[in-house]
């Protein structure tokens, strides 16, 4: 990928194909969950996700310090960190709202959205949400996010100062992240569904790789095209493992830790996406469904509807009669819910992105009329 200061379409695209994949992957009783990406790797949309916003984040900050100052660009992140706050508290709302509803319905779906703890006791619920010590149900990833966004100013100086610093630096916190986790503001012994302390390395591979990219020359040089294949076997022997070896479910705190088999998994298929950047192919999808961009340019409205799409969707298929995860049974109506989550998710993006253009439109009025007054003034004087 360039080193342009300009939005990427091929990060754009990804991070909406990976918005879609998130509801997809939440919905317990659709079909298209087995064709997504933890079906054959050790790692899954989340691991993608981090890693886009690392990149994203670091574009938007270099973007901003060249257009307006460093000082504009930390303004940036830390208006940015107060979106995503607002955003959990949303998610977390309307998670609690969810949780709610269900409890009307006949064979609700069995999710733990936070809501009966909150009627037990609502204000010190209200308290902990607010605080991070209890995160409801998919609003889990957000609080991480904002705590990203903090240091995404420092974040950059250091990596574009001494990248190997950076890089030695997260995978030492990362190292020492089950640790750091006593740290975090929580319950009891809960602890958060994804350490921040260990996601960090995540989110840093990708600011580096925003910030010193891979030139095309190393990747097509004999240790690139070496590293090619290394990652080809890597990809498909854990595909391999996981289609026909290891049908279950990775355990849950290789996830909330970012376990080692999880990043050499999302490594070894990032360089092959990366090749297929290299190639064009990724460009062409992206000029082909325009769609998905616009909803990786909406990230953080798609997220948050997308959480409410994904119970909404399980709810329905499961007040329809649909009562098994099999593969093929049901698979009809299974598969037209997860149709609806993917139109619902491009729509919402579209409109998103209408009102956002809505916006900005009047604020660029002024600048287009300039010329013209300019123009009326540079009429010759009539002569005295």
């Amino acid at each position: 990928m360039s080193s342009s200061t300009r939005r990427s379409l091929e990060v754009d695209f990804l991070r909406g194909v990976v918005l879609i994949v998130i509801a997809l992957d939440h919905i317990s009783r659709g079909i298209l969950q087995y064709a997504m990406l933890h079906s054959y790797a050790y790692c899954d949309a989340a691991e993608v996700f981090v890693f886009l916003g690392g990149y994203a984040s670091a574009a938007a900050h270099v973007g901003v310090a060249e257009r307006r100052g460093e000082a504009a660009a930390r303004r940036r992140f830390l208006k940015r960190a107060w979106e995503i706050y607002r955003a959990y508290l949303l998610t977390a709302a309307l998670m609690l709202a969810c949780g709610a509803l269900l409890t009307l319905l006949p064979n609700a779906p069995a999710i733990d959205t936070g809501w009966q703890a909150f009627v037990r006791h609502p204000l010190r619920e209200l308290a902990n949400i607010a605080s991070f010590r209890e995160q409801p149900f998919l609003s889990a990833v957000l609080p991480m996010y904002v705590l990203f966004a903090l240091c995404v100013p420092f974040a950059v100086r250091l990596a574009r100062r001494s990248p190997l610093a950076m890089l030695s630096w997260s995978v030492a916190v990362w190292a020492v992240a089950p640790w750091l986790e006593n740290w975090l503001p929580r319950t009891g012994d809960a602890n958060w569904p994804f350490n921040p302390f260990a996601w960090q390395l995540m989110f840093s591979f990708g600011m580096l790789c925003r910030l010193h990219p891979i030139s095309a020359d190393v990747q097509t040089s004999t240790m690139g095209r070496a590293i090619t294949r290394v990652a080809f076997v890597v990809a498909l022997t854990f595909a391999f493992v996981k289609l026909c070896i290891d049908g279950h479910p990775s355990p849950g705190f290789m996830k909330q830790d970012l376990a080692s088999v999880r990043i050499v998994s999302f490594v070894s298929i990032a360089w092959l996406c990366a090749q297929a950047v290299r190639l064009g192919w990724l460009r062409s999808l992206a000029d082909a469904i325009p769609a998905i961009v616009t909803v990786g340019r909406q990230g953080l409205v798609c997220f948050v509807g997308g959480t409410l799409v994904s119970i909404g969707v399980d709810a329905a298929l499961q007040l329809a009669g649909v009562r098994t995860t099999e593969l093929l049974t049901d698979w009809p109506i299974r598969l037209l819910g997860d149709a609806s989550a993917i139109a619902v998710l491009i729509g919402l993006g579209s409109v998103a992105s209408r009102l956002k253009a809505a916006r900005v439109q009047p604020a660029k009025l002024p600048t287009r009329m300039a010329p013209a007054r300019a123009t009326s003034r540079e009429h010759p004087r009539r002569p005295q």
